[in-house]
């Protein structure tokens, strides 16, 4: 039997999904294949690069952006008048004006259809070749197409089915695209290793997508109307769940930042992640995005600032005050924020050396303390450390003006500033980048325990108004924090929407989350847009003209 081996794959006969790009296919036949590969070769080969988008596809200005930028937790103004403008795409995702040219939803829609591309080459090539680890590559393989359709589902409203590169893909929308998805997931569940660790789809990984996926399965049904909850499929959500918790294999953290460490590969918390080791293919900037451009997390790299990025709304940042008061959320919730030398809420200047010097984390008020940067090189303190002190927006060539976050961040003049807006640290950097800025090799959280428990308590919720086994999974979670938050002493969906509020903030789960819980509609910091129909984003039109050619074929979603 003839053996092709697929490498770099792609493709355009997706080509009519994604707009055609230079992405060439090259095909190995079976000499040259012989000639330099094992089929163990081979088979790693092959089931690499269908992980190898998931980092594109995280990036923070692709998925973090359409999933965070659109909801009410987070907001990127045009700053300084000068900064992050980029035709408005920010306010428009913001606002709920996107349109089909967004370009981080074209990157975004590509990545994703790049992932399944690659998907779809692993599942036709491992069955040929004769290696120990091809049965569970080619289970992760059609897992990870099912996830990549998970994502086409919530982001898109469609998925594309597909089982060999040269076909064209069938539409699947509805109940139908809902029911690919979990028998796909179904099917590879059984072959599935327990124990790759959470960079590799894992048994536990597709347990905690099924948990996921049978929760918002009344919104993907139906996805403009009143979603219908129904109860077997909250038995579903709580049967992965419960395996997941069963398992043992997974623990909550207890220092929560340590869950976005740059070490967090081996974080017991984890159970899927964008696998960004350093020595793989980690180049994402989420510890960087929110930070002041007089913000230098690294004293090693004097050129990798913040970028002075997005900020969360008012209206988040009160949930957290509204949940505490008269306490400050720093003194009651570990989650909110750790300051992590005093040095950094010094007025005087400190030393401290390179090692020791860590930035606060999550969410940060007020003045800034950090590096001082003069003429491109950081201060130092006469015994050689480094010169900690009030950091001043000296990269805005505004010297005399402090890096003073403050709560108002709105597209108002004053409101749009460069220090306008608390930000966020929750990732750490990398010390181990090679760029300082450009490489983060922190894993990028997809399923983590915590959600498991928040998940099985909103389907005890929505299934039988169970609140006090919903209460329990909450105050698990809050619990096992070190110097826990209170716990909570009632339960309802509106507290367990704040709370995730409270969990997840800046992972990329919050657009869901409000379509879920009814909420995306709402109004909140310079948004009042209260269409429906922008609970699914438009399909990229470079791909609607890449289809131009087969007729009716792929249909523009409502009011686009």
């Amino acid at each position: 039997m003839r053996k092709k081996i697929y490498a770099l794959l792609a493709l355009c006969s997706f080509a009519v999904l994604e707009g055609c790009t230079d992405l060439k296919e090259e095909v190995l036949d079976e000499t040259l294949s012989a000639a330099k590969l094992t089929d163990k070769q081979a088979a790693d080969g092959i089931i690499a690069p269908v992980y190898a988008r998931l980092p594109d596809i995280f990036l923070h200005t692709n998925y973090f952006a359409i999933q965070e930028i659109s909801t009410d937790e987070a907001i990127l103004p045009y700053r300084g008048g000068t900064d992050w403008g980029d035709n408005g795409i920010y306010i428009a995702m913001h606002q709920h004006t996107y349109q089909s040219t967004d370009p981080n939803l074209r990157n975004t829609w590509n990545f994703i259809l790049q992932g399944m591309s690659r998907a779809i080459t692993a599942i036709n090539t491992l069955p040929t070749l004769k290696d120990a680890n091809a049965k569970v590559y080619l289970a992760e393989a059609r897992g990870m197409r099912a996830y990549y359709s998970m994502l086409t589902l919530d982001l898109f409203g469609l998925v594309f089915v597909k089982e060999d590169i040269g076909e064209t893909s069938k539409i699947l929308r509805g109940e139908e695209a809902f029911q690919y998805v979990k028998n796909e997931f179904l099917a590879v569940e059984p072959d599935l290793d327990a124990n790759v660790g959470p960079g590799r789809l894992s048994k536990g990984a597709v347990w905690g997508l099924l948990a996921r996926l049978y929760l918002n399965a009344a919104v993907y049904r139906n996805v403009y109307g009143t979603a219908n909850f129904k109860a077997d499929e909250m038995d579903k959500v709580i049967e992965y769940c419960d395996k997941i918790i069963n398992s043992g294999q997974y623990k909550l953290a207890a220092d929560y930042f340590s869950i976005f460490n740059s070490d967090n590969h081996t974080n017991p918390e984890l159970i899927f992640a964008v696998d960004q080791r350093a020595e793989l293919n980690g180049h994402n900037r989420m510890a960087y995005f929110s930070l002041s451009g007089d913000q230098f997390p690294l004293p090693a790299y004097p050129n990798a600032n913040g970028t002075d990025g997005p900020a969360i709304t008012p209206d988040f940042y009160r949930t957290w005050v509204d949940q505490y008061s008269p306490k400050d959320p720093s003194e009651v919730d570990p989650r909110f924020y750790r300051q992590n030398i005093s040095m950094y809420s010094n007025p005087a200047d400190s030393c401290v050396t390179d090692v020791n010097f860590n930035m606060n984390r999550g969410i940060l008020r007020g003045q800034q303390y950090g590096l001082i940067r003069k003429n491109g090189v950081f201060l130092k303190c006469p015994d050689g450390k480094f010169k900690v002190g009030k950091l001043f927006n000296d990269t805005r060539n505004r010297p005399t003006t402090p890096v003073n976050f403050t709560e108002k961040v709105d597209y108002s003049t004053a409101g749009s500033d460069y220090s306008s807006g608390y930000r966020v640290l929750k990732y750490e950097f990398s010390r181990k980048s090679v760029s300082g800025r450009n490489f983060g090799d922190a894993d990028i959280v997809i399923v983590r325990l915590a959600d498991i428990y928040m998940m099985r308590a909103e389907a005890k919720l929505r299934k039988s108004n169970d609140a006090a086994s919903a209460l329990a999974d909450v105050n698990i979670v809050r619990a096992a924090r070190t110097k826990p938050a209170p716990a909570l002493t009632s339960m309802s969906l509106d507290i367990l929407f704040k709370e995730r509020g409270f969990e997840f903030y800046w992972e990329m789960l919050r657009r869901t989350d409000m379509i879920r819980f009814g909420k995306y509609e709402g109004t909140w910091t310079e948004k009042t847009n209260a269409d429906k129909l922008k609970r699914i984003f438009p399909i990229p039109q470079t791909a609607i003209d890449g289809a131009s050619n087969l007729p009716g074929y792929l249909k523009q979603n409502q009011g686009y």
